[in-house]
């Protein structure tokens, strides 16, 4: 039986349309595409992938149930007509002798084709000075054979606020036109009892790197993800280069470390796994298309695995050089330079003055002196590492 089945529509000249049959059966039911002109809806022809100067093509499946799909282009006022959709799992189905509405089931839209009304429009825009001059884009409804109800205006497929009104004359002004408002505008016209029409003006402009990473630090083995974002009409070609010895080289994936992603006016670098020695360095994104083009650089720094311990081992070497300095220093300490009056002690600051110095300046530090000793003996104490 159908799980879907197609259904009927109203279209315009030149427009297209799209039919869909879906049938579930065991075995399989195979599908097929019959056409009868309007008012001879027994005169049914099959139509085939191909037909009509290759304006039509059926797209078949077969799995647990037949999908089917019928699509006819740049459609005319003669492919107005009933559209048949005929399942059948039947060995005999194709039996010439056998009678069709028996052996095959079916399912039939109507199509109906208007005349699409004639809709004049101004010329395309290119936006290449900066800034330009005003634009103003028009359409006129020259004819139609059905009322119209309202009209307004889209761009890019999205309503253009404040542009709905009922008039078949139309007009939008671009006061101070920019490559983000170029992009493809319509002005729609509603009817009643009849299916919209719509006219196309293209607006125009190079391509302009709107956002982007100026810099990008990671890790040796982590994953960096550069990017660019565009305005601009038509939408860009995109292009990732790597300055090497001050030539620009296109990257290619040679390594399967690469990945480029682009979609329309956005593209995206990933280099996967990254690696010191190959990957640092100044990256380009260039966009381009036929009115300009336009790039922008990402600097992309890797550090080393041992990176985080940079820190610890500058201290960890001032602490061994400090060390070196003082046993240097002890070695080669003089009698002689024992300040007089004080005699050589045998306690356990003997032959470790540095070590005792470090011991007074905490004494020091925390207040650890004799209320009796006096200013001098304080730094002598202080200054050569010995207590009384």
């Amino acid at each position: 039986g159908f799980v879907k089945s197609p259904m009927s529509e109203t279209k315009l000249t030149g427009d297209a349309f799209e039919l869909y049959c879906d049938v579930v059966g065991s075995p399989t039911p195979e599908i097929q595409w019959w056409y009868a002109e309007v008012n001879r809806a027994e005169s049914f022809r099959q139509l085939w992938d191909g037909a009509r100067k290759r304006r039509v093509t059926v797209n078949t499946a077969y799995g647990s149930n037949g999908v089917s799909v019928l699509r006819i282009t740049r459609l005319t006022l003669e492919d107005s007509g009933t559209y048949e959709c005929r399942a059948s799992n039947d060995p005999k189905r194709n039996d010439l002798r056998q009678n069709p509405s028996i052996t095959w089931i079916r399912a039939q839209a109507t199509i109906s084709v208007l005349q699409k009304p004639r809709i004049v429009t101004s010329e395309e825009v290119i936006i290449r000075e900066s800034p330009a001059l005003p634009v103003t884009l028009q359409c006129n409804l020259t004819s139609s054979s059905h009322t119209l109800t309202y009209s307004y205006w889209t761009k890019n497929g999205v309503e253009l606020t404040a542009t709905r009104k009922n008039a078949s004359n139309m007009e939008y002004r671009i006061n101070k036109p920019r490559a983000e408002d170029s992009g493809e505008y319509h002005c729609v016209y509603h009817f009643v009892s009849a299916p919209k029409a719509n006219a196309t003006i293209e607006v125009k402009a190079a391509p302009d790197i709107t956002g982007h990473k100026r810099s990008e630090n990671k890790n040796e083995g982590q994953d960096a993800i550069m990017y660019c974002k565009s305005v601009g009409y038509p939408h860009p070609e995109w292009i990732w280069r790597k300055k090497e010895n001050g030539v620009l080289t296109e990257i290619v994936n040679t390594s399967g470390r690469f990945f480029i992603i682009n979609k329309e006016n956005y593209t995206e670098l990933s280099i996967m796994n990254l690696q010191i020695t190959e990957d640092p360095g100044e990256y380009e994104c260039n966009a381009t298309n036929s009115i300009g083009s336009a790039s922008v650089f990402t600097i992309l720094r890797v550090r080393s695995h041992l990176a985080p311990l940079w820190p610890f081992l500058g201290i960890l070497a001032e602490i061994i050089i400090l060390v070196v300095i003082i046993v240097v220093y002890e070695k080669r300490k003089r009698p002689d330079e024992v300040p007089d009056g004080k005699s050589i002690s045998t306690n356990s600051n003997v032959g470790f003055g540095s070590l005792g110095w470090f011991l007074n300046t905490q004494r020091r530090l925390y207040g650890c002196w004799d209320s009796q000793t006096s200013q001098k003996e304080k730094e002598g104490k202080f200054l050569w590492g010995t207590r009384d």
